[in-house]
């Protein structure tokens, strides 16, 4: 049997949508990015902030401007989309291999005839979780102006984007302080001042059980060894069954977990970010995009196995008042 795979593989338009995008959009996937995930919404891709409604209630009999335009404007942000490609090379024999593990640990394969929708499916698989796994990384540490080689850099992502918001992490973060912090406080107490301090605008969603903790790896270790600590059944049932979800007063914790390459970022390695998670959008566009593909082909004069996609992505942060303890002015971030 050939140490090498040359079949070649190209998915547009509906294929594209079905195949890759949907499954890492869609279902678990999407649930354990904890945020909004909008797919192929019309371009530009512009969206109502979240937040409490105005009053619309009048007397019956008073001189009604509720249809006035002006009154009923709502405030919107638009989603920057970029058009980005992602690329995997793999020598021959390393791409054999990968696919044939996957495809060995299924009972009705014939590895003898490695062809077909099998072979395909194997193919699929492995670069969509390597598309998933970028997505996720641009998502949270992405930097267009971080110039080192390691760096995501595709587009700007939401720990980049409060940076920018206010030109430090105050409101934000524990970040620079946070060891600091830590000597004096418990990780309740600073779990809790996020509670405390959070804007009216954010305060106004806590009865909609959208709003959660996104916190860094040190951060979520920290509040399970607290929970360790207590006492009482239910901490002996936690640690004899585990926890399928931390929780602070009501509110969620999630793990967004960025090791190792947060390293090289410019962004601190520990954060917390409090906010509610329809504030938080990614967008992920292959239906208006000029070249939008998924290919996956064999060059044998490099003896590679190649794949690349081609689509327009990006995120955006709705309302920077909803974030912690908000923006103590009404300024736009800057670009």
């Amino acid at each position: 049997m050939a140490n090498t795979i040359v079949n070649s593989k190209t998915y547009t338009g509906s294929e594209l949508e079905k195949i890759f995008f949907r499954p890492i959009l869609g279902g678990e996937s999407a649930e354990e990015l904890g945020i909004r995930i909008l797919y192929n919404m019309p371009m530009p891709t512009v969206l109502p902030v979240v937040s409490t409604r105005e009053d619309i209630l009048l007397p019956v009999d008073s001189i009604n401007h509720t249809w006035d335009v002006e009154h009923r404007t709502m405030d919107h942000r638009e989603i920057q989309m970029e058009r980005v490609k992602a690329e995997n090379a793999y020598s021959a024999s390393d791409y054999f291999s990968t696919i044939f593990e996957t495809l060995s640990n299924k009972s009705d394969v014939n590895l003898t005839d490695l062809s077909g929708t099998d072979l395909e499916t194997a193919e699929t698989e492995l670069f969509r979780k390597a598309i998933a796994d970028s997505i996720r990384m641009n998502l949270w540490m992405g930097d267009t102006k971080n110039t080192k080689p390691t760096a995501y850099k595709s587009f700007d992502g939401i720990l980049t984007k409060l940076y920018k918001a206010v030109g430090n992490y105050d409101c934000y973060y524990c970040d620079s302080n946070l060891t600091e912090s830590l000597e004096t406080k418990s990780i309740t107490e600073i779990l809790d001042t996020y509670i405390n301090k959070s804007s009216p605008q954010l305060r106004g969603l806590f009865k909609e059980g959208q709003v959660a903790f996104f916190v860094s790896p040190k951060i979520y270790k920290l509040y399970q060894t607290y929970l360790d600590e207590q006492f009482g059944t239910a901490i002996y049932n936690d640690i004899q069954n585990g926890r399928k979800q931390l929780m602070f007063r009501g509110f969620p914790i999630v793990e967004v977990n960025l090791q190792p390459y947060i390293i090289s970022a410019s962004i601190p390695a520990d954060f917390i970010v409090f906010t509610d998670r329809r504030n938080i959008v990614l967008a992920v566009n292959t239906a208006d995009i000029p070249g939008a593909e998924i290919r996956m082909w064999y060059n044998p004069d490099e003896m590679q196995n190649r794949q690349r996609a081609v689509f327009a992505i990006g995120c955006e942060i709705l309302d920077y008042n909803l974030v912690g303890a908000g923006m103590d002015n009404d300024e736009e971030p800057e670009e």
